[in-house]
């Protein structure tokens, strides 16, 4: 129950650290199911929890404020940024779930792409006419 209490406690704080930045509720719930996420992929306890969201949010902030147009040098500066993270991510979860939370990172990033964009495909085939009817007489290939 301590544990429970304790999560929910760090995933609405790290939640609302976004909310002063962003008003919009979808961007509160997605960092929300990001927090819920990663602490269970990673088995956080309650002690790294309180070492590993404070210098996420750090991390996090960095990493969003690349902002290139050119795709290599933004690759380039969140490699670097890693990096330098890398080290401060090991002290509290040891090297390989350091390394899982990288992988982890991504993988949330992904799902996340990708249910976005079937949402918006949905979305637009409901306002086109005879969407549902073309979609149910085509065959899969």
């Amino acid at each position: 129950m301590k544990y429970i209490f304790t999560f929910l406690m760090f995933s609405f704080s790290y939640a609302s650290l976004y909310a002063q930045n962003d008003d919009n509720p979808k961007a509160q719930k997605i960092e929300a199911l990001y927090v819920a996420y990663i602490t269970k992929e990673l088995k956080l306890t309650e002690a790294e929890a309180q070492k590993f969201w404070p210098v996420h949010t750090q991390y996090d902030n960095e990493i969003r404020a690349v902002n290139t147009n050119d795709e290599l040098a933004r690759q380039e500066a969140q490699l670097k940024i890693k990096k330098k993270y890398q080290d401060r991510f090991t002290k509290i979860l040891g090297t390989e779930r350091t390394n899982s939370f990288f992988v982890k990172d991504g993988e949330f990033r992904k799902k996340l792409v990708d249910r976005l964009r079937k949402m918006r495909q949905q979305n637009q085939g409901v306002n086109r006419p005879g969407f549902k009817q073309r979609q149910l007489n085509q065959q899969p290939f």
